[in-house]
């Protein structure tokens, strides 16, 4: 039998087919219980790989032999390991090329619109990491929105699709991912937007981002409309797309809200979430498609992998936008808090310019699952 490699992006495609699959991951169990990979139909099996350096006989009995099945670790070479023991005792396997560090950087693009006059708006999944950021694209030019630190991902699509890119926003300063925004911005020479609110210590200079703001994609074709919806941090704004849709940024997710609580304001902060959520998006229109910047559970994924719903259904369906005594609400998203992202101080200092770390130590600090959602 012969080991195979499987890149991030087959298993995206799996992910999206909602296909059977088995993973054998050999990382630590609390590795393991803390951040995986994640399917509808995929079943696990989480062994060390340490405690099968003697050998693979014992686990036999718990793989199947009618699945495909993938070996997982942190970097690739423990999977590889174990993986060729299993052929050895007959089975046909595979192996996660990179590992988790892997999954965790890969990017989908998956079009998820166009608009009136002509052009398209992408959603690029962050499968591993839950992120979600943005691609507009109109008559050549293009603005991206809410990028992460894999820069070459969106050159490289732009590239492809013949669009120069001309604006890149940040719809707040992010705690649980490096932004690829500006580094994006001074390879193409386009115009960095960051909300003032949130970039009172930024080392660097960059354009004001402030509620009422029109930017203008592809001449006068698609604009861009900011609306200031603090309450995940306090510079915090939302985008509406051509009158279509709705960039929540980090306020509010298909089945969840935004957590006020990453900068230590959350008290604070409560009460902007609130106004944002409960006031501010009941002013808009509830056909809008309200295309998020992360998820948190696979099964908000669309059939083809994207993320997006109806404004008018979130109001109806998602009990964060349905709770209307305001202390309850307070005390949900003050009280009801998962743990804080890895290293999200220094994500932060980062993105303020603060700091700047090497690729390795980026990929460390990002490390992890998203947690930026009240659920």
């Amino acid at each position: 039998m012969t080991v195979t490699a499987m890149t991030s992006k087959q298993v995206t495609k799996k992910v999206f087919n909602k296909e059977p699959f088995f993973i054998l991951d050999v990382r630590n169990e609390s590795d393991f219980q803390d951040w995986k990979i994640e399917g509808e139909n995929f079943e696990y099996l989480n062994i060390p790989y340490f405690e099968l350096l003697d050998g693979v006989e014992e686990i036999l009995p718990k793989i199947p032999a009618d699945k495909e099945i993938l070996v997982v670790c942190a970097k690739e070479g423990s999977s590889v390991m174990i993986a060729e023991m299993l052929s050895e005792e007959g089975l046909s396997v595979s192996y996660l090329e990179g590992g988790m560090k892997a999954w965790s950087e890969h990017l989908e693009p998956v079009k998820v619109g166009d608009f009136k006059d002509g052009g398209e708006i992408y959603q690029f999944v962050r499968i591993g990491k839950g992120c979600l950021s943005y691609m507009v694209v109109s008559k050549g030019e293009a603005a991206i929105i809410d990028a992460t630190r894999m820069t070459d991902t969106y050159l490289d699509f732009a590239a492809s699709i013949n669009a120069t890119i001309k604006h890149v926003f940040d719809t707040h300063l992010h705690a649980d991912h490096i932004s690829g925004g500006r580094v994006i911005a001074e390879k193409t020479n386009a115009t960095y937007w960051l909300p003032p609110k949130d970039a009172a210590e930024v080392t660097f200079e960059y354009s004001r981002l402030e509620g009422g703001n029109d930017v203008t994609i592809g001449d006068t074709t698609i604009n861009i409309h900011a609306l200031y919806s603090p309450g995940h941090t306090i510079g915090s704004t939302s985008f509406v797309v051509d009158e279509k849709f709705l960039l929540s940024g980090d306020i509010l997710f298909i089945d969840s809200i935004g957590r006020p609580d990453l900068a230590g304001m959350a008290e604070d902060w409560v009460a902007d979430l609130r106004e944002s959520l409960y006031k501010r998006y009941r002013e808009l229109s509830e056909e809008l498609v309200v295309l998020p910047a992360h998820f948190m559970i696979i099964e908000e994924l669309n059939e083809d992998g994207s993320v997006s719903e109806k404004l008018g259904t979130l109001f109806a369906k998602n009990h964060g936008l349905n709770i209307d005594d305001e202390n309850e609400f307070r005390k949900l998203v003050t009280e009801n808090l998962p743990p804080q992202p890895n290293a999200y101080q220094e994500i932060r200092e980062t993105n303020m310019g603060k700091m700047n770390p090497d690729l390795e130590k980026q990929r460390e600090m990002e490390i992890g699952p998203n947690r930026c959602a009240v659920r």
